[in-house]
Formats: structure tokens, sequence, C-alpha cells
């Protein structure tokens, strides 16, 4: 009978090891910009962490941006590019929230940065396609509500507080 006993005991706590599921951590930062510092207010987002069918490390970051800062933008449709940041710079900026992601979302995330960046012409555009336009397509494919008010799109920060405030399931602070 013990033996019976130390059998089941044993096949009932294997259940209770096994290894967490991977996932891939979808987080949203701004920057606040700086004119004299040569930078200006940025949306951009960070995927961090692991595919759940492969086991494959996540670490990418991703921002579309104007390919050349000019006058030009403030004219209609200019060259664009994604950005990524580096490390150093990252930890600056404003997380304001996290959200966890599939690996079939985080596949359509790589998959809508890529059409953005391959796009032919030119495609960045300050009021209609500039980097919060980038940020809320990426932020639709994991479930977030997400609106463009006119005088928030310049403002990645404040914009980015008000998709907080339209998604109290995130549990996210506005940030100062």
């Amino acid at each position: 009978m013990g033996r019976i006993l130390s059998i089941l005991l044993a096949v009932c706590t294997l259940g209770w090891a096994t290894p967490a599921l991977a996932d891939v951590q979808l987080s949203f930062h701004s920057f606040n910009g700086s004119v004299l510092f040569g930078r200006y207010p940025h949306a951009f987002i960070v995927l961090e962490g692991e595919l759940e069918e492969t086991g494959q490390a996540i670490n990418e970051n991703y921002g579309f941006t104007a390919k050349t800062v000019s006058t030009r933008i403030l004219n209609g449709p200019v060259e664009h590019d994604i950005m990524i940041e580096e490390p150093k710079y990252i930890r600056k900026t404003n997380r304001h929230f996290t959200v966890t992601i599939s690996d079939d979302q985080y596949r359509e995330v790589i998959a809508l940065m890529r059409a953005w960046r391959d796009a032919p012409g030119e495609y960045y555009d300050l009021d209609t396609r500039n980097c919060i336009h980038f940020v809320g397509e990426i932020a639709k494919i994991a479930g977030i509500r997400i609106e463009y008010p006119d005088n928030m799109l310049r403002r990645p920060k404040k914009w980015l507080n008000y998709i907080t405030s339209l998604n109290p399931q995130l549990g996210a602070n506005l940030i100062d």
C-alpha cells in the first residue's frame, strides 16, 4: 500500500513541476523629445520574451520615422524608415504599458512592421502616417482600443496616455 501511495504522489507532483509557458511581452514606449538634443518626440514598441512554439528568444524594438528629418516633413509625405533603438536609449523612455501576445500576434506585428518598412515611395506623413499611427496599428493586433485625436498626432506621450485611459483593462497608470 505504501508503494502505491508513493507512486501516486510522484505522478501527482509531476503536474506541479511543468515549465511556464513561453510568451512575448509587447511594450509601448514614448520619448519626450528635445529639439536641442536632436531627438523629436517619438513612439515605438519593444518585444521581449520567447516564442512558445520554438523557444526562440525575442528582443526587438521598432519605431516608424522619416528617413531624413528636415522641414520637408511639414509639407507632406517623405521617405520613411523603421528605427531600432539601442538598449541604453530605451531605458530613458516612458514605458506606458505592456501586454502579452501570442506567437501568431508576434508574427502579425513583424509582418506589419515589414509592410511599413518595405512600402515603396514616400510613406511617412506627419499628420496621417507617423510613429503614432504605426504603434496604433500594432496595438490593434494586441486587441487594444485605438483612436487618433487630431490634437495628439504629434504628441506621442500624450497620445499613449490617452490610449491608456481608453483601455482600463491594461491596469496601467498615466505618465506625467
